[in-house]
């Protein structure tokens, strides 16, 4: 883009649509392997009997992921076990504001029931993203720069007024501008939240939340399941130079193409991913039947998949047992080698190590179940994925 002086601010951002042509005949041809990808996710995830399994575990990864993209960098064993405590863990500082991106997907997924994304949608998940009392950019000073350089490549908009016009537009952008298809209405708005640049940190973090709502709100996505951080983190250079190319060159066609790539692989990485899990949670549950018949229950199953790490109280919170049963269910899983147990402070924790492996691998494998009397064949979750 002629004149454009990175060190300068950006105030002469254009409004969205741009004038050039955001459905490309490349384009459109890519929106239709997306939006089967997207379909095929929705129905894997239908599959899983308890959706909390899913609720619960598929935005922590993408958690751990958008928050390594800002090199805030946590472990998945870090942040499952944090979740499952009801105490202050102890955790390290990138554990905890990890954590704090789970919760801003949350809690952006119940607001929609309320209303439509919007520029307050984008406050309430930044607030707490950064756990605090933030709001639209009032002063000057804030830069981007690469790394490690810290050369400034790019100075967002400056002032409340033209940043709450720049949102307003945005907000509209998506909501209204109907007759564009949804996946490159998200890759556009995706890019001008992360050039207005509305605050002062948290900008990439919510940008990626907004992402996955703005798919759950026009139907694309039933829960927050899509892991497209993973695909970011893995292209970040690619990422962040279409993202400037797009200011620089009006270069809108790769960027778009880009991130329909990434929803479209990230899609059907997920579905296996999902694929997996349900495969994982059906092999436990035939296992503990054979293994140990007499604490058995759907009920209990689900239980231990709800987190990673599973907590007496939670098996009681579910209605599965009373807490001396709960606790005698759970050493009994131990015994037969389907959980382990941990100490963690006051807490007494019992890890679901396959249900992790699984989750912390790409390739979807897991420690295989042990045999059981009844000479259950125990399959890997990769095995599985291949018979439906």
């Amino acid at each position: 883009m002629n004149g454009f002086d990175p060190s300068k601010p950006f105030n002469r951002l254009p409004k969205l649509p741009p004038t050039v042509d955001l459905e490309t005949r490349a384009i459109l041809k890519k929106c239709v392997p997306v939006h089967a990808a997207l379909a095929a996710l929705r129905e894997r995830g239908r599959q899983i009997p308890d959706q909390t399994v899913l609720i619960n575990a598929i935005p922590l990864m993408e958690a751990k992921d958008s928050s390594a993209i800002e090199n805030i960098v946590t472990t998945n064993d870090a942040l499952f076990r944090d979740a499952s405590l009801k105490e202050d863990s102890g955790a390290d500082p990138a554990t905890k504001e990890a954590a704090r991106y789970r919760a801003a997907l949350h809690h952006g997924f119940v607001a929609l029931d309320k209303r439509p994304i919007s520029t307050k949608s984008a406050v309430d998940i930044c607030r707490e993203l950064k756990g605090v009392d933030l709001d639209v950019r009032r002063v000057p000073g804030t830069t981007l720069k690469n790394h490690p350089r810290q050369e400034v490549i790019y100075t967002p908009p400056q002032g409340e007024d033209l940043l709450r016009d720049l949102l307003a537009n945005w907000e509209t952008f998506l909501n209204a501008e109907t007759d564009i298809d949804p996946v490159v209405r998200m890759a556009a708005a995706h890019y001008q939240f992360e050039a207005i640049h509305p605050f002062v940190d948290g900008n990439g973090r919510t940008g990626r939340v907004l992402n996955i709502l703005f798919l759950i709100q026009e139907g694309l996505l039933d829960q927050p399941t899509l892991y497209l951080s993973r695909y970011i983190l893995k292209h970040r250079a690619d990422y962040y130079r279409l993202l400037l190319e797009v200011t620089t060159k009006d270069a809108w066609e790769p960027w778009i193409l880009f991130m329909l790539d990434g929803v479209e692989s990230t899609a059907r990485w997920t579905t296996e991913k999902v694929g997996a899990v349900h495969d994982l949670i059906e092999a436990t549950a035939q296992y503990v039947r054979d293994a140990a018949p007499k604490i058995y229950s759907r009920e209990l199953i689900d239980a231990i998949f709800t987190q990673a790490y599973c907590r007496i109280g939670n098996v009681v919170e579910l209605k599965v047992a009373k807490r001396e049963a709960a606790s005698k269910y759970l050493q009994q899983l131990v015994r037969i080698g389907i959980l382990r147990e941990e100490k963690v402070g006051r807490e007494k924790l019992f890890l679901n190590f396959r249900y992790l492996q699984l989750l912390g691998n790409d390739d979807n494998h897991y420690e295989a179940l042990p045999v059981s009397n009844s000479n259950i064949s125990p399959r890997r979750s990769s095995d599985a994925i291949e018979d439906h």
